[in-house]
């Protein structure tokens, strides 16, 4: 069925023929590119990535805010609780740790054989190196340990 009205006695002028194809072509053309737009699930899987990816990195900053809030807290608590008595002997003890640490680092050096020397400074070098993927990989695996944690006691 034609939009134009037709006379039985009149044809359709070439004019309103242009314009009828014309607009048909524009209807077309929209239906078309909605259609693709619908099954593009390509350009939908990339959208939906980066609205995920957009949420866990807000998710993210918020739990690190959170747990950096929580740490302060627990160290406040923690000065202000422990008496000085407890401070003092706890300091003590961690100069004593110190020092025993670095005099067992001293007799480790000094008795261990170069081979597993040289293989633990390949190791140290390889650690330095990828300094960033280890923190990060480490910094993920606390954060996500902290969640497991806390949902564990909800």
């Amino acid at each position: 069925m034609s939009q134009y009205p037709r006379s039985d006695t009149s044809a359709p002028r070439p004019e309103e023929l242009r314009k009828a194809v014309a607009h048909t072509r524009e209807k077309l053309g929209q239906t078309v590119e909605a259609l693709a737009a619908k099954v593009d699930g390509k350009s939908q899987a990339m959208e939906k990535a980066a609205d995920l990816r957009t949420h866990a990195v807000a998710k993210a900053a918020t739990l690190t805010g959170q747990l950096r809030e929580t740490a302060e807290h627990a160290a406040r608590l923690a000065k202000d609780k422990a008496p000085d008595p407890a401070v003092d002997k706890a300091a003590h003890a961690a100069a004593q740790l110190r020092s025993t640490a670095a005099r067992v680092g001293q007799l480790a050096a000094e008795r261990t054989p170069d081979l597993v020397a040289d293989k633990v400074g390949q190791g140290a070098s390889a650690a330095r190196a990828y300094r960033t993927p280890l923190l990060v990989g480490f910094a993920a695996l606390g954060v996500l340990l902290l969640v497991r944690r806390s949902r564990r006691h909800r």
